[in-house]
């Protein structure tokens, strides 16, 4: 079980802080996250918390989602480890993108016709 939450639906005034703060009611946070836009500095309207405990995690899933906070009503939901779902397979020889494969023309063991 995940000890990450994502938070999804945050209003553009919430900060690290604040989210800190109102999901340590249901245990440790061993960090807590708004995610920000690089370029602007402003919330891109969610984040993440993350618990010393998996249950604790579950608790305020269960307590939080759909709830309002900060005017807002959040999307509350276990994180997923977006590295466990395989990737894209880009890059230099992947099997989607990259530059994988021959030259395109004839056959694949060489010596084919353009």
């Amino acid at each position: 079980m995940s000890s990450k939450l994502f938070i999804g639906g945050l209003s553009w005034n919430t900060t690290d802080d604040s989210l800190r703060a109102r999901f340590e009611e249901f245990g440790e946070v061993t960090d807590a996250i708004v995610i920000k836009d690089r370029d602007t500095g402003r919330s891109r309207g969610f984040g993440f918390v993350t618990y010393a405990n998996p249950e604790n995690a579950q608790d305020a899933s269960n307590a939080m989602n759909d709830q309002e906070f900060d005017g807002r009503r959040i999307r509350v939901d276990l994180a997923t480890d977006r590295r466990s779902g395989g990737g894209n397979g880009g890059g230099y020889g992947g099997s989607s993108g990259g530059y994988g494969g021959g030259y395109g023309g004839g056959e694949s063991t060489g010596g084919g016709q353009w």
